[in-house]
């Protein structure tokens, strides 16, 4: 935690999720107020512990309403877009939140008289890809790019840490499931990157160290099939579980299916996702535009996974004592 403040108020859209807090630390620690714009600020009372006494302030604020955008903005010296969706629910859709959103906040910032905003996109953005959640983020990247050239985006692989979505997920369903899926046949590759890292590279975009303008690839220092993320969770949670492949095709179905009910674990869309690589790109590397490229040494799996997976083990915690 920061001393002492420096003055400069930097709204952070999403700052409440799994990385938007992390966001919201790392800022804070340097000394940023931090505006957190979030819809549910009741539910965001857990940020300000995050910093010193009234330097993080949770406003209301969605990205379907431009007039909310607005009112978050104002006065700031930075703005942070770490909003996103694996999936929609209600009114919260693809196109609104990761297309119309992105676009909104950049013309927002614009009439306050900031030159570029910091937007976490994903690796995989692309605007011909059969995955609407592909399409729309490159969408947002465009409508913020056109707006505010001098944006700074950056395209994370799966984000992991203490609340991600994925580990945690599969590591629950090992509790109870003799078996886990490999969605087409556990091929894919991930470039796994912890949200510490992910949030670090945030605020040292925020700080001004990172080139206006540029996308840069955020990934791990290992490339894993989703095969191997699953051996390795269920080494950390000390289970032995049948790991079944599921073609493309059957989990399609699957995906449309499930999707209907909520808290669906799998979508049609995210089947579509994972037909493609998630890893970063000869591109990234060469020009510099990864974590080490702006002087990051990202953390490995081995060294954060049993930090918040032992809950899982048959004995939870007490397992880390327990012999293998």
């Amino acid at each position: 935690m920061s001393t002492s403040l420096n003055g400069k108020l930097v709204t952070v859209f999403g700052g409440s999720g799994f990385l938007g807090r992390h966001i919201v630390q790392a800022l804070a620690k340097r000394g940023y107020r931090v505006r957190a714009a979030v819809r549910r600020p009741d539910l965001a009372t857990h940020l300000q512990p995050l910093g010193a006494p009234g330097q993080i302030m949770p406003v209301q604020a969605n990205l379907r309403y431009r007039w909310s955008i607005d009112r978050a903005v104002i006065g700031s010296d930075a703005v942070v877009n770490a909003v996103g969706i694996l999936a929609p629910t209600g009114k919260q859709s693809f196109d609104a939140v990761q297309a119309f959103g992105p676009r909104a906040i950049a013309e927002a910032a614009r009439s306050a008289g900031l030159s570029g905003i910091t937007h976490l996109s994903a690796i995989g953005a692309n605007a011909e890809s059969t995955s609407a959640y592909a399409r729309t983020k490159a969408a947002g990247e465009a409508g913020i790019l056109e707006t505010l050239p001098d944006s700074i985006i950056l395209r994370p692989s799966i984000v992991f840490g203490p609340e991600d979505n994925f580990f945690n997920q599969f590591a629950g369903m090992a509790r109870i499931s003799p078996s886990l899926p490999l969605i087409g046949g556990g091929e894919t590759k991930f470039q796994p990157v912890y949200v510490c890292d992910v949030a670090e590279a945030v605020a040292r975009a925020v700080d001004g160290e990172l080139s206006a303008g540029a996308t840069y690839e955020l990934g791990g220092p290992e490339i894993k099939s989703f095969r191997e993320c699953l051996e390795d969770m269920l080494e950390v949670t000390r289970r032995s579980r049948f790991l079944m492949p599921i073609p493309f095709r059957v989990a399609s179905i699957m995906g449309r299916i499930m999707q209907n009910f909520p808290g669906a674990p799998l979508t049609a869309d995210q089947v579509e996702l994972l037909k493609s690589d998630n890893v970063v790109s000869d591109a990234a590397k060469s020009e510099g535009r990864t974590l080490e490229g702006i002087g990051i040494a990202p953390a490995t799996l081995a060294t954060i996974l049993p930090t918040y997976l032992e809950r899982f083990r048959l004995h939870g915690q007490y397992d880390a004592h327990r012999p293998v």
